[in-house]
């Protein structure tokens, strides 16, 4: 029976390899991961390859209330690639013998044969992360796994990765997206966040502050409104708040933009109108 499997396995992924553990390792999957089996989704009972394949196909569907995600914790069956036998989550199928994944976390479900990602499960996020255990801390205020070079080196927020980015408003907490944080201690997907400066756009969608260093920009407008005096009907003051310092102040009107008092930023909004004329 064993030696039938095999032959089986063999006709299925066409390649040869001596270690009955290793057979098809990178030949299955699907576009989100390279694995040797598919899941039954226990929220419908139907198979799929991995739980982003499950939720592309519910997203999809006409009804809304059709709709749902997976939830990964709750899979209890899955189905080797290989020689197509149902079976109880393991690392090991029980039929043919293979490794249904190189790595296999039995708290996630999760399989995956591609483990140059360098997959480690996080306890305290509850979910595998990829890039390297060593290369990352956990962020307690902020609930997430961060890279070591944000330790003692961020601002916290609160549950800030369980939120959804500010762009695309796709759930950041277990997004396989890269993310960073921002100044402010918002998080957004990486891919948004430079396409969000492509366009310009330097300050955080969500509370307003300033992203990264702006003195240099701060410097040319300093020079953009020296150079461009305010005609004599524009020459009143007007009441600013200031988006990184938070702050009001009372400042000369000017086309180029209004400077905070207290911190130079530039990233202010007027809160009262034309006050005190010269």
């Amino acid at each position: 029976m064993e030696q039938q499997q095999q032959q089986h396995g063999d006709a299925v992924g066409g390649a040869h390899n001596t270690n009955k553990l290793d057979f098809g390792k990178m030949d299955y999957g699907c576009d989100h991961y390279r694995r040797r089996c598919k899941l039954r989704a226990p929220c419908c009972n139907q198979i799929f390859t991995c739980r982003h394949c499950h939720n592309e196909f519910s997203s999809a569907l006409s009804n809304p209330k059709e709709r749902h995600e997976i939830v990964r914790h709750e899979i209890k069956q899955v189905v080797c690639a290989v020689c197509e036998t149902e079976q109880p989550v393991a690392h090991v199928c029980s039929s043919c013998g293979v490794k249904m994944g190189e790595y296999f976390c039995n708290i996630c479900k999760f399989y995956d044969d591609d483990t140059k990602k360098q997959q480690f499960h996080c306890d305290d996020c509850g979910i595998c992360r990829v890039g390297g255990r060593e290369n990352f801390f956990h962020c307690k205020k902020c609930g997430s796994c961060y890279a070591v070079v944000l330790l003692d080196n961020h601002s916290c927020v609160e549950n800030s990765m369980k939120s959804h980015c500010p762009i695309c408003y796709e759930f950041l907490f277990d997004s396989v997206k890269g993310t960073l944080i921002m100044n402010c201690g918002h998080t957004i997907h990486s891919d948004c966040f430079a396409e969000m400066t492509v366009q310009n756009q330097y300050r955080c969608p969500i509370c307003s502050k300033s992203v990264g260093d702006m003195s240099t920009i701060w410097q040319r407008l300093d020079m953009e409104v020296q150079a461009t005096p305010m005609p004599h009907e524009y020459r009143y003051e007007v009441g600013i708040l200031c988006n990184d310092c938070n702050k009001t102040s009372q400042v000369s009107f000017h086309f180029v933009g209004h400077k905070c008092s207290h911190c130079n930023s530039y990233n202010t909004r007027v809160i009262s109108g034309r006050d005190n004329p010269q």
